[in-house]
């Protein structure tokens, strides 16, 4: 049997009363709490990013293409179906292209008047976002002959024009000559973005088309879905370059800067604050190998006077750092998968979705940031634990046996 191990397993049985048992107590606790707020904060931190760019692609894809415009309006210029995308998915990385228009009209009903404006979509139209947002009644339905007569709006407007599903209500287009439109409310979304659910009512995009008198081939621009958000970069540049030269290509990380921003701002000072963590947990760790060390002075002033090496010894060392460092991790990750899970089923802890846009606490699960958090505080605990077994090597067998 390896004797550093085996003298290790020895010391795990010391009396549960001495100093030694409760410094260790304290180790195997710090790392065990470090590890599972770590994982806890990546886990509420990709929640909050992954539901709140949720919310925003489900009123936009990834990437915007357009007519040419210096015109700031919402409605914009229309384009044809010629764009130089029409053999979009030999693109890298792009998964979809969806057809939109806007148009800017005004809801009356008894009592109150709401300017918003209509974006128009088609059957194409990837709901699996707007999905995740519907409060009551379903997505948009579209009829095979003519333009759909539903429509979709927020919980917001909803609450302010007294509407539930089902309702009848007036759209007005403020156009030459002005037109009117009965649209019913088929489906009610909540978003918590204001610069949404105060501005946009989805409906069919062959309405826009008849109020604009549009042929068939005409469209308000093209949103583009892809495969993976985070090679957005480098998909627009391909994007771009195919393309044709009257258009203009537009990142949903630009339209919605202060948004994205933001997100970049909350996983900064979750960094720092992991970092701390780190920092602390393996501080605590060095501080008992030193009062273990200090502890067993005689001990290891014996085993060098039988013989024993350094490097022996410092395995004793190591051995018990490495068991305490595996006893917290396995401690700190059932804690946190706990917490985990009874936040994602019973929502405890809520928010209020004015300033954070959602009313509960989220939870994200990805196994390999799970993996990477324990990989590197396993790395850079044994790391540190090996710079206070470098003082085994000063010990000297003459000074450090004690005879009673």
């Amino acid at each position: 049997m390896n004797l550093s191990r085996y003298i290790a397993g020895r010391l795990s049985g010391a009396r549960s009363d001495s100093f030694t048992a409760s410094v260790t107590k304290i180790a195997k606790f710090s790392v065990g709490l470090g590890i599972a707020i770590m994982i806890v904060s990546f886990a509420i931190l990709q929640g909050f990013r992954h539901e709140i760019q949720a919310k925003i692609f489900s009123f936009g894809g990834h990437l915007q293409v357009s007519k040419f415009d210096t015109n700031n309006s919402f409605e914009g210029y229309p384009m044809g179906t010629s764009t130089g995308l029409e053999d979009y998915k030999n693109i890298p990385g792009v998964e979809k292209l969806q057809p939109f228009a806007r148009k800017t009209a005004i809801i009356k009903t008894e009592d109150e008047v709401l300017g918003v404006v209509l974006k128009g979509v088609d059957s194409t139209y990837d709901f699996r976002s707007m999905q995740q947002n519907l409060v009551s009644g379903t997505v948009m339905e579209f009829n095979d002959t003519a333009a759909s007569e539903h429509v979709m709006m927020s919980q917001l407007m909803a609450d302010k024009l007294r509407l539930k599903v089902g309702d009848r209500i007036l759209f007005y287009f403020i156009q030459n000559p002005p037109r009117v439109r009965k649209l019913e409310v088929k489906g009610i979304f909540k978003t918590g973005l204001e610069e949404f659910d105060n501005v946009y009512v989805i409906g069919d995009l062959r309405q826009i088309r008849e109020l604009n008198q549009w042929p068939d081939s005409l469209v308000g621009g093209y949103e583009i879905l892809l495969t993976d958000f985070t090679q957005i970069d480098t998909v627009a540049s391909q994007v771009f370059d195919k393309m044709n030269y009257d258009l203009q290509l537009e990142k949903i990380t630009d339209t919605y800067a202060q948004l994205f921003d933001w997100l970049e701002l909350l996983k900064r000072n979750v960094i720092i604050f992991l970092v701390l963590i780190i920092f602390v947990a393996t501080f605590n760790m060095v501080s008992t190998l030193f009062i273990m060390i200090l502890e067993r002075t005689n001990m290891i002033g014996a085993l060098k006077a039988m013989g024993a090496t350094n490097g022996q010894i410092r395995g004793i060392f190591l051995h018990r750092g490495l068991k305490l460092t595996i006893s917290g991790l396995i401690g700190g990750n059932l804690l946190a998968l706990a917490f985990c899970l009874i936040q994602d089923y019973f929502h405890v802890i809520p928010l209020d979705p004015e300033n954070y846009y959602m009313d509960t606490v989220p939870i994200y699960w990805d196994w390999r940031i799970w993996v990477g958090i324990n990989g590197i505080t396993f790395l850079l605990t044994m790391l540190s634990i090996l710079l206070p077994t470098l003082m085994i090597a000063r010990i000297h067998p003459v000074k450090a046996i004690k005879f009673d």
